[in-house]
C-alpha cells in the first residue's frame, strides 16, 4: 500500500512556521522514522511526502529526506509559480529523482482566482514539460475556478488534495457535491481520500463520512482515486491505523478497487 499524503516538519527550523502552538497534539517534530515505525506493520510500503510550507528551504529540506529514506517514494513540494526565478528553479527541482509535483497552498491565498491568473503560465509550461504533476489544496468555494483551471491545461496532472475538504461535520454535501463531479469530468483530474477525518471532527463515523466517499468513488472511479493519510494533521482528529482502516470499509469494493485506491493510482500518479 502507499499513503499518498503525508507531511515533515521540524518546528522553527527550515521555514516552518506552521502548525501553531495552539495545536499541541501537532506542534512537534514529525520525521521519517516515526512514520515508518508506524505505517510498516499495518501494510504500508511507502509514502508521497507533501509540503506544508511556503518556502523553497522546506523544499530542499523534504528531498534531503527523501534521499535517506527509503519509505519516501516520491516528494511534492512549493515554488512561488510567479516568481521570475519560478521556471529556473522548477526545472532544478525536476532533477531530482524523487521530485513528482507542486502544491501552491491555494486554500489559504487572498484571492479564490488565483489559479486563474496568466502569470502561473511559464511556471505551468515547465511543470509539464518535466511531468510534474499538480496537487491542489482547495477548499469547496474554489472548485469552479479549479475546473476551468483544469479545461485551461488539459496536459497538467492534476490531483485534488482532501476531496476540497467538504464540510462533513456539517453534514453538506452541495454545492460541493456537484463541483466535484463537474472535475470527475476532466480526465486530467484526480483526487485523494485524504484529509477527512478532520473535516468531519470533532465527532465523526462511517455514517458520516460515507456518502461523501460513496460520490468520490461513483463520478472518478477507482482508478483516480488515491488514499492518503494526511499524517500527522490526522492526529488532531484520529490515529493512522484507525484511519486505515477506516477507509478501506468506506472503500469497500473488490480486489481491483481496494488495489488501485490504495496502491495503484498513486504508484501511477506520482509515477513510483
Amino acid at each position: 500500500m502507499i499513503d499518498a499524503h503525508q507531511h515533515f516538519w521540524r518546528i522553527g527550523e527550515n521555514d516552518c512556521t506552521w502548525p501553531p502552538p495552539k495545536l499541541e497534539a501537532i506542534y512537534r517534530d514529525f520525521l521519517p522514522e516515526e512514520l515508518e515505525a508506524m505505517a510498516r506493520p499495518i501494510g504500508v510500503t511507502g509514502s508521497v511526502l507533501v509540503q506544508s510550507q511556503e518556502s523553497d528551504r522546506d523544499t530542499d529540506w523534504l528531498l534531503a529526506q527523501a534521499e535517506t529514506t527509503e519509505f519516501v517514494n516520491a516528494v511534492v513540494g512549493w515554488v512561488d509559480l510567479k516568481s521570475p526565478t519560478a521556471c529556473a528553479r522548477i526545472a532544478t527541482l525536476a532533477e531530482h529523482p524523487k521530485m513528482r509535483g507542486l502544491r501552491p497552498m491555494l486554500q489559504g491565498l487572498p484571492s479564490d482566482t488565483w489559479i486563474l491568473d496568466p502569470a502561473l503560465e511559464p511556471a505551468l509550461d515547465v511543470m509539464i514539460a518535466n511531468r510534474l504533476s499538480f496537487d491542489a489544496l482547495v477548499l469547496p468555494r474554489h472548485l469552479r475556478h479549479l475546473r476551468l483551471f483544469a479545461k485551461h491545461h488539459p496536459d497538467l496532472a492534476i490531483v485534488i488534495n482532501h476531496a476540497a475538504k467538504p464540510s462533513i461535520r456539517n453534514g453538506q454535501l452541495d454545492p460541493w457535491r456537484e463541483d466535484i463531479s463537474a472535475l470527475a469530468a476532466l480526465p486530467n483530474v484526480l483526487c485523494k481520500i485524504s484529509g477527512l477525518l478532520t473535516e468531519a471532527s470533532p465527532k465523526w463515523d462511517a455514517s458520516a463520512l460515507g456518502p461523501y466517499v460513496d460520490h468520490l468513488i461513483r463520478v472518478f472511479g477507482p482508478f483516480r482515486l488515491m488514499w492518503g493519510s494526511d499524517w500527522p494533521v490526522l492526529n488532531l482528529a484520529g490515529g493512522y491505523a484507525q484511519w486505515l482502516e477506516l477507509a478501506r470499509k468506506l472503500c469497500g469494493g473488490g480486489p481491483v478497487t481496494m488495489r488501485a485506491i490504495f496502491d495503484g493510482t498513486a504508484r501511477a500518479f506520482y509515477r513510483l
